[in-house]
């Protein structure tokens, strides 16, 4: 009897405390476990992250005074290959959360299935822009189709991670940023149903910038409107928020994105904001006349490996660069900053929860000169081609990052004006086996004259390297990489490629064969070094001695480098070091030389 009584008890408080965690929304107010609260909440995304570090990372959030995080789920990372799922490791967006909830934070999560976030193809996998037919980010027969296959693998993930099943999301955003790009309620609505079909059951809302016509666009009933907007909005918050007020009622005013600083392309300044002054302006704006907000971001991470989008302003394609710093109150290697503890003295004055301290530092480290100590050239280690008359975009190839070779024999027309239609992004160009100059997407150059060449055969070789997919915009459609057009010599189009798929993956890098470091007279390069730590640390690793191309550690790609600059070192997190030997992997697009690579404590 006694057992029994015992059961019961237990059952009795474990139904009691389940009852207890509830979040709704009730006219203008939110109402967490029975009581009113305000969303203080900082943007962090898992993937720009090691997982290693996300506990830090959440322990510092909370620190600077949040209550919530938010974070896009990557469709994209998810699933890189129709039905091929991952959610492991870096990817592994339950355990990301669940450890939102050991640290004592909500979450809003932001499943797209767009995303933007300045990351490639705004979250959305490559692979859709091979499906026939298909149109994005509508209700189109196609996308719908992937979507919901997306979004209910979503669900039996995370749903039950929703508040009122002990776990910490709270809200779930519908879409993101739509009124900007469509007008179809369809789809809309398509996708409410579908997430409720995936099991999300918490509130859902949409998100866009402070203009009527977005909030015309996106509006759909029972989805209410939050609205995006920052020190780079050029408009001051209460001007935001009577906008997002004046197209809806009995809703709690919030910021879905209050944006706390801007990212960076290749060729800018680096985007920095040394004073904060707006920021802290509209954020004690916001706290002084009770509105949520969460801060995009508050900790921006990095673009590891081949994840950063680009965005084609007014016809002028700009890439991003592998920092997502993002001028964040956290820094890329997560380190508190002046704008963080602003923040904080902000958010103390208003906050009804304990806020505590920032955990000990992570400790940073220096590396001495690593010498490369082995090379292989590109041209030595191609695989298979594929063959067909005209080229063919990375995507047609099977391939989603990476590099694509196109190779041709010249005849009759062996020289004149070249033109690369869409080209996507960058190439260097061989005739012969040398290199004869390069075609640049980020400058508008997709022509180049071909030299007159003595003898029968003419051998021309065009390497392109894919920088980020548009993220935003109209044009995402047709931003498939490679050369996703054609080839002429007006009129003539050159005819019969040899394509060779270059992913640089870890499967792809570790078939290379590698010889001691000598002299190559063709660019193209991938050069190996190693280099023996007793302790481990973040560092920053400087490429300013290389010209264009990627790091890779110890089997993890750091990202891209590039001497158009602005940025010149490569985060290092330390979970990817080891105590002894570690191994380093640079290819250079462009260079022939072995250079060392150092290791620095500062970016």
């Amino acid at each position: 009897m006694k057992k029994f009584n015992l059961l019961f008890l237990l059952l009795f408080m474990g139904n009691h405390l389940f009852a207890q965690s509830s979040f709704k929304i009730e006219g203008t107010h939110f109402i967490l476990n029975g009581k009113a609260t305000k969303i203080y909440s900082g943007e962090i995304h898992y993937p720009r992250i090691p997982h290693e570090y996300w506990k830090d990372r959440l322990m510092k959030i909370k620190a600077t005074g949040f209550n919530t995080i938010s974070t896009y789920a990557f469709w994209d990372m998810h699933e890189p290959k129709p039905g091929v799922w991952d959610f492991s490791g870096d990817y592994n967006i339950a355990a990301f959360i669940r450890t939102a909830r050991e640290v004592g934070l909500n979450v809003i999560l932001r499943p797209g299935p767009y995303i933007c976030g300045e990351w490639d193809f705004g979250g959305l996998p490559a692979w859709l822009l091979n499906i026939p037919g298909i149109k994005l980010r509508c209700n189109n027969p196609a996308f719908m189709k992937a979507t919901e296959k997306y979004l209910m693998r979503l669900g039996q993930e995370l749903k039950g991670l929703q508040i009122q099943n002990g776990g910490p999301i709270i809200m779930v955003q519908l879409e993101n940023e739509y009124g900007a790009i469509g007008n179809d309620t369809q789809y809309l609505l398509a996708l409410k149903n579908l997430l409720r079909k995936a099991g999300f059951t918490v509130p859902l809302f949409s998100a866009d910038n402070p203009e009527d016509k977005m909030y015309i666009n996106s509006h759909l009933d029972g989805v209410k409107h939050v609205v995006n907007y920052g020190a780079t909005y050029n408009m001051l918050p209460e001007t935001a928020f009577a906008i997002l007020d004046s197209n809806q009622n009995n809703f709690p005013g919030m910021s879905g994105e209050y944006w706390t600083g801007w990212f960076t392309a290749w060729g800018d300044k680096k985007f920095a904001d040394p004073d904060f002054s707006i920021q802290k302006r509209d954020i004690e704006w916001m706290l002084k006349n009770g509105k949520s907000f969460n801060c995009y971001m508050v900790d921006g991470g990095t673009n590891f490996g081949f994840t950063a989008g680009a965005n084609a302003w007014y016809n002028k394609y700009q890439a991003y660069i592998t920092s997502y710093d993002y001028a964040a109150p956290i820094s890329e290697g997560g380190i508190p900053t002046a704008r963080a503890l602003a923040i904080r003295d902000m958010i103390k004055q208003y906050a009804t929860w304990k806020i505590p301290e920032y955990p000990s530092p992570l400790p940073v480290i220096e590396i001495p000169e690593i010498k490369m100590e082995s090379a292989t050239s590109l041209w030595d280690n191609l695989p298979k081609p594929v063959f067909a008359p005209q080229t063919k975009s990375m995507e047609e190839l099977g391939q989603n990052f990476g590099y694509v070779l196109y190779c041709t024999k010249l005849t009759g027309t062996r020289s004149g004006l070249m033109q690369v239609h869409e080209l996507h992004d960058y190439a260097t160009v061989f005739l012969n086996g040398k290199k004869i100059g390069t075609l640049d997407r980020f400058k508008g150059i997709d022509t180049m004259t071909i030299p007159k060449v003595e003898g029968k055969d003419v051998t021309l070789e065009i390497l392109v390297a894919a920088y980020g997919r548009n993220n935003y915009g109209d044009r995402m459609m047709n931003d498939k990489k490679g050369i996703t057009e054609y080839v002429s010599f007006e009129p003539f189009t050159q005819m019969n490629w040899e394509m060779f798929s270059l992913p640089m993956d870890n499967k792809y890098l570790q078939k290379l064969s590698f010889k001691p470091v000598s002299t190559n007279t063709k660019e193209g390069t991938f050069f190996k070094g190693s280099f023996t730590l007793d302790k481990l640390g973040d560092t920053y690793l400087d490429m300013s001695k290389y010209k264009s191309g990627f790091v890779v550690v110890n089997g993890h790609n750091l990202g891209r480098y590039w001497n158009r600059g602005p940025q010149q070192r490569l985060y290092c997190p330390a979970p990817w070091l080891k105590k002894g030997k570690n191994d380093i992997l640079v290819f250079d697009m462009e260079g022939v030389s072995a250079e060392p690579v150092r290791g620095y404590k500062t970016e």
